[in-house]
Formats: structure tokens, C-alpha cells, sequence
């Protein structure tokens, strides 16, 4: 401590804190898994951060370990919550953060920071921050650092719009150690990794996005999500996935983006995530997708059954679903459907119906094996606690799932599910239509039925995908608790 720090350590302790923290404030922003993408979530703040005079330090725990080094002498650790994964991990964490900072605020930021609020309070931690974040941790930091540790002032869940600046990527891994685009002849390309929007326009019930956002959405300014891609670009990147929950809540907006992306970059092409109805809608639309290079467009289906797409509100039927995937093959994009397989509505028959059309439509190359496992999660807030009667079913909160546990009326659909989520996982790696012939397998076998041999049965053509197959609402797996 220097003569003058000293004085005021004599005349006031507070003074001499904040006189401290005025020379370096360590903050550590934390990413415990963001299905292998290199976080926007993370870069965006780092960026404010960094302009306002902070150290910041940034931590993928998908790749990096919580090595003492990296959080010695931190006054902030600001940790993402950006889905279920992320959560399970981060609370696992908890511990040995606390142990090698034992003096930093803890802050949880993202979807699900508001949500579970009580749980991660109770844990010790100290702010939440929901929405849009960046604001609330901006003058989190900043109140910190000027010796103002008093509870939570900052707004448990803000909309209201950000000034962005472009991210700043330089304290992450590269980008070449992050999932990379699969091409079906077997190449690969360094795949980026950037927003357009946040929030969502729909209210679909089982959403995580939802309980925040009610209805809601906001835009990331088009020259920073440009300059952000330029910056990928230039380290490496060949394809550009948007994290955006749907790409077109904003179609014009989507649109000025990857035409101006594709008049900078010509030969970098791009996927993104569009709901079902949203391609139905703005199906003029797809051509220039495909022109500006989209190559595929994930999609939560969630199911084949209009009686539980009704009860998740997916404003889409069965039909429409056929629909949608007639006109993405129609102008050369790949259809990458995604699932809520198991619900309290779902039915072995109901399942069988799934696997049968998945069969049938010729996507069994298209959905990775652990989509034909996920089970419906309903966390504190979720918009299925509205349904009427639908609470009635539901066990109390548990803490350690983040959710409400439920069981199936009819026992041999949870054992099914368990059956299909240990050879999800196990064969994960395996070719996809050796997967679903397990699978196929498994779920007659419950319904005490013979599988019909699938010999001569068209797996579809291979599609391009991201290396990393998992899932936002899966449970995470012992290898992502190894992080820490």
C-alpha cells in the first residue's frame, strides 16, 4: 500500500478500498458451456468492461479449467447462464469458485439467473441479472469498484435496449478449439458464432426464453453483429451459426444482416435457428437465404403430435412441419428438426408415430440421436405451470434438476426414455442411422412389439451440422463436470 492509499486507510478504511480498487478491479466472466460456441455472452461484456477501465479476464469452462491463477485477487466473478447445462454446471462450481475467490461479488447473469432466483441466492450468490444484462453488470462493476458492496440495486430483469460495442473475442480460446461446421463429404470449416437478436416475439410455454422476455425481443445493432463477424472472419472463420432463439423474430433485420454479411464475406456461409411457423410465413425469403449461403436452418418441431404441440403452443401442426421441410429442400437449405420427445402427453405409440415419420420423411441423417432423447424440463417460472390442472402432476422443486420432476402416468414411458438416453449418449459418435436403429429397437421393444426391419429404409442425405450435437436442455454430462 502506497503513502497516500495509507493516509486514507487511517482516515477511512472505505476511502482506502475504494482507492485500492480504482488502480485494477479484476473481473472474471465465466461461461460454464454454450453448446460450443465461443460466447457472445461472454465477448459483449468484456468489451463494455474493458472501455470502462476494467481488467477483465474471460473463462470457458467447456475448454479451460478454474485454475487459481485466473481468479486470485478478482473483486467481480460474473458467471453466464445461458441454458440448463450451464446452470447444472455452474451451481457444481460454485464451490471451487468460492474456494479460489473467496473475496469477489458472485454475479449469475443470462436466461437463467432470474429464474432461479431463490435456488442461486440461497447458493451465495450475491446478483442476478436477467435479459439484457449488460447495463446491470456494467454498474455492478462499477459500484464495486468504488467500494459500494451493498446488495442487489441492479434490476433483476431488464429489456430495455443496449448500446452494444463490438464484442471483444481476444481473451477467449481460439476458434479453431470451438465446435466446427461438418460438411456431409466429410470436410469441416471453422465455424463463428454471433447474434442479431435476443429475446422472442412468441410465447411458446415450455420456451426458457419466455419467462424473461414475455413476448419480447431486441436487436443487436447490424454494423456491430458485422463487425463482429469481420473480426471472426479475419481469425478463421468459414461459417457463421447465429445463436439468435429465431432468426427471423426480425426478419427485415435478418435479411440487411447476411446481405450485407455476404457482400463483405462471398464465400462464408451461415446456418441459423427459424421457427417452423416463421418459415412458413416469410417462405419468400428462402431463396435469398440460400443465395447469401444458409445451409441449414434448425428448427424446434418439439413433437408430431398436434395435441402436445397445442399444449407447448408451438403455433404449428404436424402438417405444417411436413411443409416447412418441402420448402427448405426446395431451395437447398437442410431442415434440422429438433425434439421434445418425452412429455406427460407423450405415448409409446406417440413415440413409435415419431420415430415412423422420421423415417418416412427421410431425416433420420438430419436429427442426432440425443434430439430422440430429451425430456421435457420445467423450471420455475415456466409458462406450463399456466396449463390448467398441468401443476397437479408435478413433484416440488428440486434443486439439484432445476426443475419440477415429473413422472409419466404410464411407467414404461420413463423407461423407455431412460433406455434411449444411455444409447444417445452411448452412440453418440456412431453413424446416425445405426443410432436410430437402436432406438427403433428399444421403443417396440417397450410397446411389446417386433421391430420391423429397416433393411432398404432411406436414411436421407447426410446434412451439414455443427461438431456439437448436445442440446440446451440436456442434462450435462460427467465430462462437462470436469471442468472444474
Amino acid at each position: 500500500m502506497n503513502r497516500a492509499v495509507a493516509r486514507d486507510a487511517r482516515a477511512s478504511p472505505a476511502r482506502a478500498f475504494g482507492a485500492a480498487q480504482a488502480r485494477a478491479f479484476k473481473t472474471v466472466l465465466v461461461n460454464p458451456y454454450e453448446l460450443g460456441r465461443q460466447s457472445f455472452n461472454l465477448a459483449a461484456p468484456a468489451a463494455l468492461l474493458k472501455a470502462a477501465g476494467f481488467e477483465v479476464l474471460c473463462l470457458d469452462l467447456a475448454l479451460q479449467k478454474l485454475e487459481p491463477a485466473a481468479l486470485q485477487g478478482a473483486g467481480l466473478v460474473a458467471i453466464h447462464l445461458g441454458m440448463h447445462t450451464a446452470t447444472r454446471i455452474a451451481v457444481a462450481a460454485l464451490p471451487r469458485i468460492r474456494a479460489l475467490a473467496p473475496d469477489a461479488h458472485l454475479c449469475m447473469y443470462g436466461l437463467y439467473a432470474a429464474v432461479n432466483e431463490s435456488l442461486l441466492r440461497g447458493l451465495g450468490v450475491q446478483t442476478l441479472l436477467g435479459g439484457e444484462f449488460e447495463t446491470g453488470l456494467l454498474a455492478l462493476a462499477e459500484r464495486l469498484r468504488n467500494g459500494d458492496c451493498a446488495a442487489q440495486r441492479e434490476p433483476l430483469v431488464d429489456v430495455s435496449r443496449v448500446a452494444f460495442v463490438m464484442p471483444d473475442r481476444s481473451g477467449l480460446p481460439g476458434l479453431d478449439r470451438y465446435a466446427h461446421l461438418v460438411l456431409p463429404g466429410g470436410g469441416t470449416k471453422t465455424a463463428g458464432f454471433a447474434e442479431t437478436t435476443r429475446g422472442c416475439k412468441h410465447l411458446c410455454r415450455h420456451c426458457p426464453v419466455v419467462p424473461v422476455y414475455q413476448g419480447r425481443f431486441r436487436a443487436v445493432d447490424r454494423d456491430v453483429v458485422l463487425a463482429d463477424i469481420g473480426q471472426q472472419v479475419r481469425s478463421g472463420a468459414a461459417h457463421i451459426s447465429f445463436g439468435d432463439p429465431d432468426f427471423f423474430n426480425g426478419p427485415a433485420h435478418a435479411m440487411r444482416v447476411i446481405e450485407a454479411m455476404h457482400a463483405r464475406h462471398p464465400a462464408v456461409s451461415f446456418d441459423a435457428t427459424i421457427k417452423i411457423q416463421h418459415l412458413l410465413d416469410h417462405a419468400a425469403l428462402l431463396p435469398r437465404l440460400r443465395e447469401c449461403g444458409c445451409l441449414f436452418v434448425t428448427s424446434a418441431v418439439e413433437s408430431v403430435d398436434d395435441r402436445i404441440l397445442g399444449h407447448l403452443d408451438k403455433h404449428h401442426t404436424r402438417a405444417d412441419f411436413e411443409r416447412a421441410l418441402a420448402l427448405c429442400r426446395a431451395n437447398g437449405i437442410a431442415l434440422a428438426p429438433t425434439f421434445v420427445p418425452f412429455t406427460p402427453w407423450t405415448t409409446l405409440e406417440g413415440y413409435l408415430d415419431l420415430l415412423r415419420e422420421l423415417l418416412r420423411l427421410e431425416l433420420l441423417e438430419a436429427v442426432p440421436p440425443v434430439q430422440l432423447a430429451i425430456r421435457l424440463l420445467v423450471p420455475q417460472g415456466s409458462y406450463l405451470l399456466r396449463l390448467p390442472g398441468f401443476a397437479d402432476g408435478l413433484e416440488p422443486f428440486d434443486p439439484a434438476l432445476l426443475g419440477y420432476p415429473w413422472r409419466h402416468a404410464d411407467a414404461r414411458v420413463d423407461a423407455l426414455h431412460a433406455q434411449v438416453q444411455a444409447a444417445a449418449m452411448r452412440m453418440e459418435d456412431a453413424p446416425r442411422a445405426q443410432a436410430f436403429a437402436e432406438i427403433w429397437r428399444l421403443a417396440h421393444a417397450a410397446a411389446g412389439l417386433r421391430a420391423p426391419p429397416l433393411e432398404g429404409a432411406s436414411a436421407g442425405l447426410p446434412i451439414p451440422r455443427l461438431s456439437e450435437p448436445w442440446y440446451c436442455c440436456a442434462e450435462p454430462t460427467d465430462q462437462q463436470l470436469q471442468s472444474f
